[in-house]
């Protein structure tokens, strides 16, 4: 693997997921059939993803100061995660998200960023050793946009590559500016309709709605389509990755999982096709097991994956 590190700034969660025949309709009460409460957050599943395949990573951001907070730093530690820049916020409490998920495997997800979203881009200072000496950077949306601008910033000042997974997609959609400084995009199907107003179904609208993140400033763009696979459009080069066939239980994080196998991939020196390739069997293995961050696999994992189901 790469000496240098990657490096995600990014939310952490404690997770409370229940499993449930079906979703719940309005102003009804139904009993799960079972629960579990486990480590969350996309930086922190996108920080134990790295971590589960080999390659070092730091996670930084907060916590509150709290029982969920130790919960978390033993878990990402556990895993060989830096934890020295996830602070602790005193006052505000650890994030929690609410997951339920239905027999088809689909999830409903509600977020209390708690300490998460308590900070902005005047706290920058507190996690900018974090970056020294990383190939890559990390970011997503669940703390706040100004932070994650400034974070972006100071990485292409410094060389540092941007790979930005706009999840959740602000009501507002993404700021100009950070479109502008990802080096890498990684919209699934829905985040791409609210940032094009293009449905990617296959490769020909995904490549179509690429072209406008492209206009707006993005490098490369690549495109989660699910089952349906992975379409990727960087400079010169773009193409279509087929899904892998597993069988799955659980699609929480299998986003999280994808992204981290793309940033390994990319700072050990994988060309696009193949990194998105690894990729799309993190996120593919990652809805076989249940859970967020436990469900990340190895990267032994993932190279019997590919060497079972070979590229056509």
């Amino acid at each position: 693997m790469s000496c240098a590190h990657i490096a995600v700034v990014g939310s952490t969660n404690i997770d409370f997921v229940m499993h449930v025949t079906r979703f719940a309709r309005p102003g009804e009460t139904m009993h799960v059939h079972a629960s579990s409460t486990g480590l969350g957050g996309k930086g922190a599943n996108q920080a134990m993803a790295v971590a589960r395949l080999g390659q070092a990573v730091a996670l930084a951001g907060w916590t509150g100061r709290d029982m969920l907070a130790s919960m978390a730093r033993t878990t990402l530690e556990g895993a060989g995660v830096d934890t020295r820049w996830l602070l602790e916020d005193a006052a505000t409490g650890t994030g929690r998200a609410f997951i339920t998920i239905n027999r088809a495997g689909e999830n409903q997800i509600l977020v209390d960023g708690g300490a998460n979203m308590a900070h902005t881009d005047t706290s920058l200072p507190l996690l900018l050793p974090a970056l020294d000496g990383a190939g890559m950077v990390m970011l997503q949306m669940e703390m706040d946009p100004t932070l994650m601008i400034a974070v972006a910033r100071h990485a292409r000042a410094h060389a540092i590559p941007v790979m930005l997974d706009p999840a959740p997609v602000p009501a507002g959609g993404l700021p100009d500016e950070l479109c502008r400084l990802a080096d890498i995009l990684t919209p699934n199907e829905r985040e791409t309709a609210a940032l094009t107003g293009i449905e990617p179904k296959d490769e020909t609208t995904a490549l179509a709605a690429a072209r406008i993140l492209h206009e707006r400033g993005v490098s490369t763009a690549i495109i989660k389509l699910g089952h349906r696979g992975v379409v990727y459009s960087a400079p010169g080069a773009q193409g279509f990755i087929p899904p892998f066939r597993v069988h799955a239980i659980d699609t929480v994080a299998a986003g999280d999982c994808f992204n981290a196998g793309l940033a390994t991939a990319m700072v050990t020196g994988h060309p696009p096709a193949q990194a998105v390739r690894v990729a799309a069997a993190c996120g593919a293995l990652a809805t076989t097991r249940a859970g967020a961050a436990q469900a990340a696999p190895t990267m032994a994992d993932v190279t019997a994956l590919m060497a079972a189901q070979p590229a056509a």
